[in-house]
């Protein structure tokens, strides 16, 4: 099933999981995909992981395809550009034809330390424009409400999305947020740039202080006060942080599906226990 479709009937809900670094441990993803197949996901995307090259690959591949075929729920296979040739990445998609994978999150990719790599795709929409002149994937792209820290303004990026939408994505997932004014207002500067495909917000549940921090330095998202707070408050307790995070990522979703969202896509961090707490909380409301 092409994960585009699922739109037309409710509000989605969807789950990323990823590969471990370590190819001996990947059974504790398939713990994780069957505990979350509990809670009844429309879809489940599997992340490229860290590092890149063909082992990443085979990861991801062997990972969308058992959550497809062995636990019966469509999956979500990414794949970053950055880096390859047409032909590598003809190879890594005649590979997911094959395992019966429909839909891919295409994507550029984090840029390396050092530079750029050498490579045919220098931004995802390229990506997106050569699997869909030859393939008959879901094409799915991400978007940023706060914008790509990258993008000269908020504006331009839009503009940059566009182009993907332009190339043939079909389907939007947003990067993490802790303020949903900002996704409205990204919503908002969609619709106006005539970007009428439906998007996903994306939610991280926040375990603990330095999972944050990270991710403030990596994608430059913007912590509210009452975020801050809750965080100084909680961050020498981790059962109270944690509870603490999965309140508040409850506090926005309800917000977001109030406000008519397309859909919810749960960054799991491969923890069940959050992803279920989450769930009980707002699968009434879904």
């Amino acid at each position: 099933m092409k994960t585009c479709d699922l739109f037309k009937k409710k509000t989605v809900l969807s789950f990323e999981v990823f590969p471990p670094k370590r190819t001996d441990a990947v059974d504790t993803v398939y713990t994780t995909v069957a505990a979350l197949k509990e809670l009844s996901p429309d879809f489940i995307s599997v992340t490229y992981g860290a590092g890149g090259g063909r082992a990443t690959c085979e990861a991801t591949l062997a990972i969308a395809s058992a959550i497809k075929h062995e636990y019966g729920i469509e999956s979500v296979a990414h794949l970053p550009c950055i880096g390859l040739t047409k032909a590598e990445a003809a190879s890594q998609l005649e590979r997911f034809k094959e395992a019966g994978i429909e839909n891919i999150l295409a994507l550029r990719g984090d840029m390396p330390e050092g530079g750029t790599p050498a490579g045919d795709f220098a931004h995802a929409n390229e990506l997106i424009s050569f699997i869909r002149e030859r393939y008959d994937f879901n094409l799915i792209a991400a978007c940023y409400p706060e914008g790509h820290t990258e993008s000269e303004s908020v504006l331009a990026d839009i503009g940059h999305l566009k182009n993907k939408i332009d190339a043939g994505a079909t389907q939007l997932i947003s990067q993490l947020f802790f303020d949903n004014d900002y996704f409205y207002r990204f919503l908002e500067r969609c619709r106006l740039a005539g970007i009428g495909v439906p998007i996903e917000a994306g939610i991280m549940p926040v375990a603990n202080k330095k999972q944050i921090e990270r991710m403030v330095t990596l994608c430059g998202v913007t912590l509210p006060k009452k975020f801050s707070a809750m965080m100084s408050r909680y961050e020498n307790d981790p059962e109270a942080m944690r509870d603490a995070g999965i309140a508040y990522a409850v506090d926005q979703i309800v917000d977001l599906i109030a406000q008519g969202v397309d859909g919810i896509h749960l960054y799991t961090m491969n923890n069940p226990y959050i992803a279920r707490r989450i769930h009980e909380a707002v699968h009434r409301l879904l």
